[in-house]
Parts: C-alpha cells; sequence; structure tokens
C-alpha cells in the first residue's frame, strides 16, 4: 500500500492516472500532456507501475499503458479500514470515558 500512495503522492502521476481512465494510451501519447523530459516521464511511468496502478504492454516500437484501477481500489479500502478502526477506537475510548465519569459523580 506504501508505494501506491507515494505514487499518488506526486501530481503528474495523478494526471497521467486521470488520463488513462479514458482507455488505454501509448507513452507518446501520454507525455505530449506534459512538459517534461522522456527520462522524467519514464521514471513516473516506473513508479506507477511498480505500485500496480498501470501495466504496460509493447505494441510495435510504442508501449502502451493501461489503468489497474483494482489495485487504486484494494489500497483505498485499505486506507479506508484503517481509518475507520481508528475512529471507531476513538468512539469506544470516549464513550468508556464518558461512562466512567458518571460512575465518578
Amino acid at each position: 500500500m506504501n508505494r501506491v500512495f507515494r505514487a499518488l503522492a506526486d501530481p503528474t502521476r495523478r494526471q497521467v492516472l486521470e488520463l488513462l481512465r479514458q482507455g488505454p494510451m501509448s507513452a507518446g501519447a501520454l507525455a505530449e500532456y506534459f512538459d517534461v523530459s522522456k527520462p522524467t516521464m519514464s521514471a513516473h511511468f516506473t513508479a506507477l507501475r511498480q505500485a500496480g496502478l498501470i501495466v504496460s504492454e509493447r505494441q510495435g516500437k510504442s508501449i502502451v499503458y493501461e489503468l489497474q484501477l483494482s489495485v487504486l481500489e484494494d489500497a483505498l479500502l485499505g486506507f479506508a479500514r484503517i481509518f475507520g478502526w481508528r475512529l471507531l477506537e476513538r468512539e469506544r475510548t470516549r464513550s468508556r470515558g464518558s461512562r466512567k465519569e458518571v460512575k465518578d459523580r
């Protein structure tokens, strides 16, 4: 999950994912949307691929990227569970404290 959130921390990578929501795109077509060097774009693609957020396939001389939405969904679900659990624990702690205060009165 850490790789996913590290990959999502960069605005360029988030924009790449947004573009891929429309469907698979070649590296060249994606790069046209950004004013950065090819090595920089390659590094972004690598980070997204290592996080499992995209997959790549060579088609002739081009590399085509496709969004792996299930990985993003799994990461967000895991994050929500952790966050929700912590909120639940706080509520339990608060309600225990409230009961103790009532007993002390």
